[in-house]
């Protein structure tokens, strides 16, 4: 059962349509997601102020969209695979890159210490190896960086709890290799 649907302008409440406003001036568009998250305007607002603030934080935008599409994966959310891949490619990531992020074989230590300990905070609920920690410290990452990591699996997984809950479409290019993504 789809509990969520995108808000048309007009379902939106007043607040709502201001940040949609605002992400379309911005963006281009309003994605599905956010039309979505708009049935809430504390959570939409909220949710977009706390991204932009992280996105100001310890990591570059490469390294912040390995976290996100590697938690993407690991919770099967094809809309934020998909949402993840193109902004990745517009922040130089390749396409074959992206399907390394998320199969853990990118060839970056740095990137792929990240997915692997994004990765085991959603698979051991919040429980990571002391290897994951060890080597994302390892490769120069300080504890303020470990704390934003955290943060962001934690919006993630927000959006593709929202997808999952939701009945839209997936507005972006369609990432490759979904077809064996599990849904629970």
């Amino acid at each position: 059962m789809k509990t969520f649907k995108p808000l048309t302008l007009e379902e939106a409440n007043q607040n709502s349509q201001e940040i949609f406003g605002a992400v379309k001036s911005k963006i281009g568009m309003l994605p599905n997601l956010y039309a979505t998250m708009g049935i809430s305007d504390k959570l939409l607002g909220g949710f977009l102020a706390f991204t932009e603030t992280l996105k100001n934080g310890e990591f570059t935008s490469k390294e912040y969209e390995t976290i996100a599409l590697g938690t993407s994966q690991v919770n099967s959310c094809a809309y934020c695979i998909s949402a993840h891949t193109a902004i990745g490619k517009m922040n130089g990531f390749t396409e074959e890159e992206t399907l390394d992020i998320r199969d853990h074989s990118i060839a970056d230590s740095k990137l792929n210490a990240l997915v692997t300990l994004a990765s085991e905070l959603v698979i051991l609920k919040g429980h990571p190896t002391a290897t994951a920690v060890d080597d994302f410290f390892e490769e120069g990452y300080n504890k303020s960086a470990f704390a934003e990591l955290i943060a962001i699996v934690a919006l993630t997984t927000i959006t593709n709890n929202i997808y999952h809950n939701g009945g839209f479409e997936i507005d972006f290019p369609r990432a490759q290799n979904m077809e064996n993504l599990k849904v629970a």
